[in-house]
């Protein structure tokens, strides 16, 4: 557990001098390429473009501790997109990070050469803290309103940060932060649930639970929880998204709806439960998850319950935003001086 600092992160992007200056920023993570380009507006700043894919850089990586070519294929075809992007609209400024994936593999610092060379994007894989503190930068102001102790935690592809907030005037105040070595990838990797059999699935998924709660056991200072206010709680993530579209029981992702939406953890606890003793092919029928998630939905859900046990707060709050944001806010800020 380290410190981490986190000033100024309550104040709105100042405007520059030029509104129309387009900034982008870039999140290849251990499952998914996101890109955002946006303007700063007196909000912050409005989102002009954007790009998603799931590219399942992390696959395999556990078990060969580098990247496949076939990953790497795949990476490379969503960023040329990203690439074609930034050029088409002009963008001012930008900044393209690396996670999980690419920390972890030794041919990380060749994939990343590779792609500069192939496609002009400058990947900067960036250590767990600053990965971190980009997530609380991008989505702190969704965390519900109350004086008691804050947790905001982003379930990637290979790791999973938790970042504990406290009660203070102003911008948040970072008591601790956790880098855990479990992902949606990483840990269905390392405890496959595909088993045609009901309770062969429920087994792995409470050894997945039990591997994700052995990695946090000692995150949490119990004394953060003396105080009578209730305890707040924020993900943000393709599970927490994924897990509140189907608690409203969307046909179709929509993210004015899922943003910002609280969900009682009962009602997260037993989605999870549900998906859990569901085989791919089941999950895979329910519209917000599809072919893309099925497989890799339940090692989110196992580690948001780990979560929920060391932080029972009576809610869980769903961001759709988290590192492409806090970039955004830091580019809009310096391009402004």
């Amino acid at each position: 557990m380290k410190c981490l600092a986190m000033a100024d992160l309550h104040q709105p992007a100042p405007r520059t001098r030029n509104p129309r200056r387009l900034y982008a920023a870039l999140d290849l993570g251990t499952n998914n390429c996101r890109l955002l380009i946006a303007r700063p507006s007196d909000s912050g700043f409005t989102v002009v473009d954007a790009f998603s894919r799931i590219v399942r850089l992390g696959e395999g990586l556990a078990a060969s501790g580098k990247l496949s070519d076939e990953a790497i294929e795949r990476a490379i075809e969503a960023l040329t997109v990203c690439a074609d992007k930034l050029s088409r609209r002009g963008v001012h400024l930008s900044r393209s990070v690396a996670t999980e994936a690419c920390r972890q593999a030794s041919n990380g610092g060749a994939f990343v050469e590779r792609v500069y060379r192939e496609t002009g994007i400058a990947l900067d894989v960036i250590a767990p803290g600053e990965e971190a503190r980009l997530a609380v930068a991008g989505c702190h102001a969704l965390l519900e309103e109350g004086d008691g102790p804050a947790l905001i935690f982003d379930i990637g592809g290979g790791s999973t940060e938790l970042v504990l907030l406290e009660p203070g005037d102003g911008a948040p105040i970072v008591a601790e932060w956790l880098s855990v070595p479990w992902g949606v990838v990483s840990l269905a990797e390392a405890e496959p649930h595909g088993s045609p059999d009901r309770d062969e699935r429920l087994a792995a998924y409470a050894r997945m639970r039990a591997r994700a709660a052995e990695s946090m056991a000692d995150f949490i200072d119990h004394r953060m929880f003396a105080g009578e206010a209730p305890l707040r709680l924020l993900g943000t993530s393709g599970t927490v998204t994924t897990l509140g579209s189907v608690h409203l029981g969307l046909d179709a992702y929509d993210r004015r709806l899922v943003d910002g939406l609280k969900v009682p953890t009962e009602s997260m606890r037993a989605i999870s439960a549900d998906l859990a003793q569901r085989s791919v092919a089941e999950r895979a029928e329910l519209p917000c998850i599809g072919d893309e998630r099925a497989d890799l939905v339940v090692a989110g859900c196992a580690i948001l319950e780990a979560i929920l046990d060391i932080w029972p707060a009576p809610r869980v709050g769903v961001a759709d935003r988290g590192i492409r944001e806090g970039i955004l806010r830091a580019l809009i800020a310096s391009g402004a001086r």
